[in-house]
Formats: C-alpha cells, structure tokens, sequence
C-alpha cells in the first residue's frame, strides 16, 4: 500500500467497514450514529473520500453501494504507526517505546510479552 493518510474521522468509518463489510452506505449511517453526531451527507462524503483515496471500494447492488475495505487495517495501522513514530520521535522506535514503558502501569502478562518480542528481536540480529 503507499502512504495514504486517513483522518481521525475516516478512521472511525473505516473502522466500522473493516469489523462487518460488507456494508451499505445505509448500514454505515445506522452504526455510527450511536458513535458520532454526524449527518448522513458527511458519512457518504467520507465514504466517497475513502474510495478515491483507494482505501474502500464498492459495487453497486440494484441501487444501493456495497462498500468493502481495499486495504487491510495492518497496513492502515502500520502507515499511521510510522508517520506518528517520524512526526512525533524523529523515526527513533527506541524513543517512543521508553516515553510509552515509562508512563504504562503494565501487569506481569504484559511485561512477559514484552521481554519475549524483546527476546525475539535480539534473536534476529
């Protein structure tokens, strides 16, 4: 996938298409209005903004749009994970993990999942 910045707000629809695609934009409308305020007109915008960013795609059935996600979320994730980690820690992984372990209350479990992404990493090298 290239780089694709998607907004706070697409965010939100996107996440809503990947959980239960397909969706009509009708089933898109009903899911969000109990998350967000948001008129019907502005949820299709965004729909209409998400298919020319090629993020959705959507076939028409009879008279009704079909959307689907053309994009894995991974890679949704791992392009917005990699444009904070440049704007926000100058692209120093190392940095933003020791800001993030030093502020988290982590319980036993996570911190042995840690050490083992750790242990696995110091494998590779």
């Amino acid at each position: 996938m290239t780089h694709v910045s998607i907004s706070e707000a697409e965010w939100q629809v996107m996440n809503v298409v990947w959980d239960r695609q397909p969706l009509t934009a009708q089933d898109v409308i009903a899911l969000l209005s109990d998350q967000a305020d948001w008129a019907p007109s502005t949820i299709k915008s965004m729909l209409h903004r998400l298919v020319k960013k090629e993020v959705l795609t959507y076939e028409l059935q009879g008279n009704r749009y079909v959307y689907r996600s053309r994009v894995p979320r991974s890679d949704c994730v791992r392009n917005a994970s990699r444009s904070f980690l440049d704007r926000v820690f100058g692209g120093e992984s190392s940095s933003l993990l020791a800001h993030f372990l030093r502020r988290a209350k982590l319980s036993a479990d996570e911190i042995a999942q840690l050490r083992q992404i750790l242990d696995e990493q110091e494998g590779r090298q």
